[in-house]
């Protein structure tokens, strides 16, 4: 086991301790939140206490830029990837979510990971970190109010439960957040303007060749 390998392994352990996220076997794939940095890097499951929402790192920068540090909740960065970590069953929930904000059938590159799913472990929060390493933009735990008391978990984006919510008859208005928790439904459609806007005019660089004749032709 390489040194990089060994210090993924060591904050794949403090994650389970410190935030109870089990560890998921096996190297990446389909659906498993893109390719791992090799096959020895240790993965974090999705799905049991939290799920992911994965964008173009471009669309996740507008968003956080946009949206307060706790309303977009822990977020990873991994190449031109982003992951933003949200309450468990977030990604079923996906797709009626879209439906309900209008952004059925459109072609948004917007993955959700869920239950069978998982990521490659990020690098521990403020800890150095190898190329290509995932790390954290913003981390899993936050100081509390007063000094010494130590670090709490960041609250996960989540549905509130009250009818009007996605899924239940009643007034969208309904709709807003529960237990403290960030909004789920205000991430999503952040998330989803961004990625549309991204895929429409992709950052310098990174237009595909349907991209570059669409521009010819405007």
């Amino acid at each position: 086991m390489s040194a990089t390998e060994q210090d993924a392994a060591d904050a794949a352990a403090w994650y389970g301790a410190r935030l109870g996220w089990p560890a998921a076997p096996g190297p990446g794939g389909p659906g498993s939140g893109g390719p791992g940095p090799g096959p020895g890097r240790p993965r974090l499951a999705t799905g049991v206490r939290f799920d992911v929402l994965e964008v173009p790192a471009a669309a996740g920068d507008e968003v956080l830029g946009r949206l307060p540090g706790p309303a977009a909740g822990p977020v990873v960065r991994h190449g031109a990837r982003m992951r933003l970590l949200v309450a468990p069953g977030a990604a079923e929930e996906l797709p009626g979510l879209l439906d309900w904000l209008e952004w059925g059938g459109v072609a948004l590159d917007l993955v959700a990971l869920g239950r069978g799913g998982s990521m490659p472990v990020p690098a521990l929060p403020g800890a150095a970190r190898g190329p290509g390493e995932p790390f954290w933009v913003r981390p899993p735990l936050a100081r509390r109010g007063g000094e010494g008391d130590g670090d709490r978990p960041v609250p996960l984006p989540a549905l509130a439960g009250p009818p009007g919510c996605p899924g239940h008859p009643g007034p969208a208005r309904a709709c807003g957040t529960g237990g403290g928790a960030p909004d789920l439904v205000r991430l999503v459609a952040a998330l989803a303007t961004a990625c549309h806007r991204v895929r429409l005019f992709p950052p310098p660089g990174r237009r595909t060749a349907r991209n570059r004749q669409a521009w010819a032709f405007s």
